[in-house]
């Protein structure tokens, strides 16, 4: 189990909020992981592939570097293969239901006032609890 820092916590929401600010006022644009990566497929209607590809080479880069500069990451992911496949598959099926994953709900839909947001994100935080609840105390 991961341990809660609550400095870190901010810190970390702060700049995901402000990443998500500078995104909305400089291009318009919603900072939705799965749209971003969803429009990152042929074909490129607005030329906007490079800035979205900028945007995820960002999301995986800065947990490397986080870690290349001697920070220390205390989470763990399962290496049972078919788990991750399901629940990557899992995932793509409710940001496609949902028209959005937690981030672009979440942080940017939230913050819109958006009624369609609040109601993804609770089933989201819904659906997050209950996983860990039976993952935790029934199975």
């Amino acid at each position: 189990m991961t341990e809660f820092t609550p400095l870190s916590a901010l810190a970390g929401g702060a700049l995901i909020g402000i990443a998500a600010v500078w995104l909305m006022a400089a291009n318009g644009r919603i900072a939705g992981v799965s749209g971003m990566l969803n429009r990152l497929m042929p074909p490129d209607r607005d030329g906007s592939a490079l800035e979205r590809l900028a945007f995820i080479v960002g999301l995986i880069a800065a947990p490397v570097l986080y870690v290349s500069a001697g920070g220390l990451v205390m989470q763990t992911v399962t290496d049972n293969v078919a788990v991750l496949v399901v629940a990557g598959l899992l995932v793509g099926f409710g940001s496609t239901v949902g028209s959005g994953c937690t981030s672009g709900h979440g942080v940017c839909g939230l913050s819109r006032l958006s009624i369609r947001s609040l109601v993804a994100t609770g089933v989201f935080m819904t659906a997050g609890i209950l996983t860990v609840f039976v993952a935790r105390h029934v199975l």
